[in-house]
């Protein structure tokens, strides 16, 4: 064992020199070397947090014909996918198109950007992986970013109260500290910009600091200016610029408010207020110095502003957040009005904003508001990756989750926020098929689009994930002795909620959910069926030998020639019984046969011309009629039924284990489950037989 202490071996993991950069200060000439260096360490509140959404990189992909970017800040990849935002890219989008047009002051950087969406549509998560990434990257060297303080000898600590340091209480830029008559004038005379570099892909970039300083830095910049007699230069010596960390703890940055009981809301938790302990010390109430700049408009400048249900405000806070907006401006009692630099970002559901809407008095609220949309998910195998997240092997221990059960909360839940088609030939199933990237006869990606934009509202009603994850874990921690959780006991555990849903607001909503259930249990039936059929069928060389038999037939048949029996050595005709056996599997009409059967000959003849081989796993369409065929062939050799009663043989019992096998190695069950499915599609095939009797 070492000789040296548990608390050296500790400190030995401590980085000193990166410690040293996040805690860096120097003078203001310093600083002003590093902003010529890189102007960006001066950019705006908005132009940060584009920058680093942006610094995360991107995917562009294209989706029934629209080109989406996917920003991979979203994803939460730094943190293992843990506040991961998944189906929303187009939401997204549009969010990261505002803070583009904020970044370059179009406008919108004078807007509040209110997310608005059902309850559980992960509007809260965006803003928190927003707060969270902009900790991260105020930490990083793309992010720095740096604030001053006043740094004052013994016999100038009297404007402080004999404090021998006074921090700017609203971390301003320290570009402020230049005059506003010639800041520009400066920042252009001095290089305090970057031209850009277009061979580089470097685009220009000039430093964009508006405004005067906080009241508090304001007064002790005037005295010392009187001190002086004017003189600038002996002034910014008692500057120390050091750097600045975003922090929502340290409440540096980032402000959070949340409207609480209206007798108890107070506008000067937004804007700060009077210490009247301090009044003592300065003498006056309206001394800078007396007053507590903590606010959270206050302490948010800089980086981000949040407002949880932000249309619950008390109509007081209006006209302060009012001006933040548009003006970019607040006022704190008995001061000036103050400038700020922060994101106003807040979120809403539907019924408060259905609200805002109906109220008169919020009409100039509305007209600085940017509303996007958050809907919940419409596509399958995003909404499933929710659920994966939360209930997979690594963090669900002892339990073992059946394949599909997750699947079938996804599907339900999915088809509960889809409107119903307006095509008759269509299903919400199949709709939700489409939207998946499934492929249909006679629907295209215009069809899609199409099915989209007429449905205005998808996505904003119907079953919330939380009720989904809710009902997971109720399955999880039950004591009904099932060492598993399966697809009927989570829909079991789905339907039985319904009844005491408080979001669900009528019975012909509750009887919808209901139906769409019954819809998911068939999808679930077809599903399993189809693995139990390729489980069984799942004889590689039976499957390879049954195609070329195919195969030999159709391209005798479609060269108007004779087979070779194997067995015989005899020429006969084309086995019709064969191929029709196989084509009607996939549902090939009689009338489209010649048509089918031409163009798998065609796919043979045009691999051949590339020196490719034919493999009959490349044709879905095929390989799924062949595997349908030798099912068909081998269930009665296996006696699958059999399971449903109470003897089963020893070969059938030998052939029903090695399905069982397949099943666990191939599709994800454990010995158990797999049982369960064996026992279960063997019902349905004995009622199909019962029916067929």
């Amino acid at each position: 064992m070492s000789t040296q202490s548990l608390v050296t071996q500790i400190a030995a993991l401590q980085d000193y020199q990166r410690y040293e950069d996040l805690h860096w200060s120097g003078t203001f000439e310093e600083y002003l070397g590093m902003v010529r260096h890189n102007p960006r360490i001066a950019r705006t509140s908005h132009e940060r947090l584009y920058d680093m959404v942006l610094d995360a990189g991107t995917q562009t992909y294209v989706d029934n014909k629209k080109k989406i970017t996917r920003y991979k800040f979203f994803s939460d990849e730094t943190h293992g996918g843990r506040d991961a935002i998944y189906g929303l890219d187009i939401a997204l989008m549009r969010l990261v198109n505002v803070l583009k047009a904020a970044a370059m002051r179009y406008g919108t950087e004078k807007r509040i950007i209110l997310l608005h969406g059902p309850v559980g549509s992960s509007k809260s998560t965006i803003v928190r992986l927003l707060k969270q990434g902009l900790e991260e990257y105020s930490r990083s060297a793309d992010g720095a970013l740096y604030t001053y303080e006043w740094a004052l000898p013994e016999e100038l600590r009297y404007l402080t109260a004999g404090e021998e340091t006074f921090r700017s209480p609203m971390n301003e830029e320290p570009l402020k500290l230049i005059p506003p008559e010639w800041r520009q004038q400066a920042i252009e005379a001095f290089g305090l910009f970057d031209p850009g570099d277009p061979e580089a892909g470097r685009k220009p970039f000039r430093p964009y600091v508006p405004g005067q300083l906080n009241p508090a830095c304001r007064f002790i910049f005037k005295e010392l200016l009187a001190i002086y007699r004017g003189d600038w230069a002996k002034v910014i010596q008692h500057v120390r610029v050091r750097r600045m960390l975003i922090s929502e703890e340290d409440r540096v940055g980032i402000g959070t408010f949340q409207p609480k009981d209206e007798k108890n809301q107070d506008a000067t938790e937004l804007t700060g207020d009077i210490n009247y302990r301090r009044i003592a010390e300065y003498g006056s109430d309206t001394d800078p110095r007396a007053f507590n700049f903590d606010g959270e408009f206050n302490v948010a400048n800089r980086g981000l502003i949040e407002f949880v249900e932000i249309l619950k405000l008390d109509v007081a806070f209006l006209y302060d957040l009012l001006g933040a907006t548009q003006e970019r401006k607040i006022k704190p009692k008995k001061f000036a009005q103050t400038d700020i630099d922060e994101v106003i970002i807040g979120h809403t559901n539907e019924a408060e904003y259905e609200r805002l809407l109906e109220n008169k008095f919020m009409e100039a609220l509305r007209d600085r508001t940017v509303k996007i949309d958050i809907p919940y998910i419409t596509k399958l195998q995003e909404e499933i990756k929710i659920y994966v997240k939360d209930y997979n092997p690594e963090r669900v221990r002892g339990r073992f989750i059946a394949p599909h059960t997750l699947e079938v909360a996804a599907m339900w839940a999915v088809l509960s926020r889809l409107e119903d088609p307006k095509k008759q030939n269509l299903s919400v199933l199949q709709k939700l098929k489409l939207y998946d990237g499934k492929t249909m006869p006679g629907f295209t990606q215009d069809s899609v689009k199409e099915l989209r934009k007429e449905a205005k509202r998808e996505g904003m009603d119907g079953v919330s994930p939380r009720y989904v994850q809710d009902k997971i874990a109720n399955c999880l921690v039950s004591d009904r002795g099932q060492a598993n959780i399966n697809p009927f006991l989570l829909m079991n555990e789905l339907e039985s909620g319904l009844r005491n849903h408080s979001l669900i607001t009528s019975e012909d909503q509750r009887k919808r959910y209901r139906e769409l259930l019954a819809v998911t249990k068939q999808e679930y039936e077809d599903i399993v069926k189809n693995e139990v059929q390729r489980a069984i069928s799942a004889d590689e060389e039976a499957i390879s030998r049954l195609c070329a038999n195919y195969i030999d037939n159709v391209k005798a048949y479609t060269q108007r020639e004779k087979v070779k029996n194997q067995y015989t050595g005899q020429d006969e005709e084309p086995d019709e019984r064969l191929m029709r056996s196989i084509e009607t599997k996939i549902d090939i009409a009689e009338s489209r046969k010649d048509d089918f059967r031409r163009e798998i000959m065609h796919y043979i003849g045009a691999l051949a011309v590339e020196g490719k081989q034919f493999d009959f796993r490349t044709n879905e369409r095929l390989y799924k009629a062949l595997e349908l065929k030798l099912f068909e062939d081998q269930k009665d050799s296996i006696k699958l039924t059999s399971l449903v009663s109470s003897v089963v043989d020893k070969e059938s019992q030998e052939k029903i284990d090695v399905v069982k096998q397949r099943l666990i190695r191939d599709y994800g069950y454990d010995e158990s489950s797999a049982s369960d499915v064996l026992t279960y599609v063997a019902s349905i095939f004995a009622r199909g037989e019962m029916k067929g009797d």
